[in-house]
């Protein structure tokens, strides 16, 4: 019995690492900024980005699972020009007075293989939430060279319209398909 028992605890002990635990990445606000491009009137692709996000990225490699919980401040809206970011953040688009922040949570994590591809979750602007899946172009965790931290890496992109979240105006003169980008960085706590 007590060969059987020192058998089973040797076993474990090797077996311990290819357990590993989901790690929590910390959004890095400094690297991370979520743009949306569209068509002006024909004439060319606008794009404009958002100075401020936050969120949790959970990642556990070798469950292949994990969770994005992102929060962009709708009211950082930059466009380069004071004027137009005070209309992007009115009634007709953002509406940032009632709706000062922009979120999105995952479901899902679609993998091929080990690597993540394409994140599946809810968008809410505007208070109106709908289904977006983000496909991932890039995803890299690796340490950190400047701050000594593991970190993690992506960039991911979907394809939404705009009037879906009461934010139509001037369509279809100012595209209503709009791509939302972001960029990402976290930094693993």
């Amino acid at each position: 019995m007590k060969k059987q028992l020192g058998l089973i605890t040797l076993a474990s002990l090797f077996a311990a690492p290819a357990f590993a635990a989901p790690e929590t990445y910390l959004v890095d606000p400094n690297h991370t900024y979520p743009r949306f491009e569209y068509n002006h009137f024909g004439y060319s692709n606008q794009i404009q980005r958002f100075n401020k996000t936050s969120g949790t990225i959970v990642f556990d490699r070798a469950a292949k699972t994990g969770s994005v919980d992102i929060v962009i401040d709708a009211r950082t809206v930059d466009t380069g020009y004071a004027l137009f970011n005070e209309h992007l953040q009115g009634e007709d688009f953002f509406d940032t007075a009632k709706y000062p922040t922009i979120t999105y949570k995952s479901t899902a994590i679609k993998f091929d293989g080990d690597k993540p591809v394409a994140v599946e979750g809810l968008l809410t602007v505007k208070g109106i939430t709908r289904p977006v899946t983000l496909s991932l172009s890039s995803f890299q965790t690796m340490p950190h060279p400047i701050v000594k931290k593991d970190a993690l890496g992506a960039n991911a992109s979907a394809r939404i319209k705009r009037s879906e979240f009461n934010a139509g105006k001037y369509a279809p003169h100012v595209s209503d398909d709009v791509t939302l980008t972001i960029a990402v960085e976290a930094l693993k706590q």
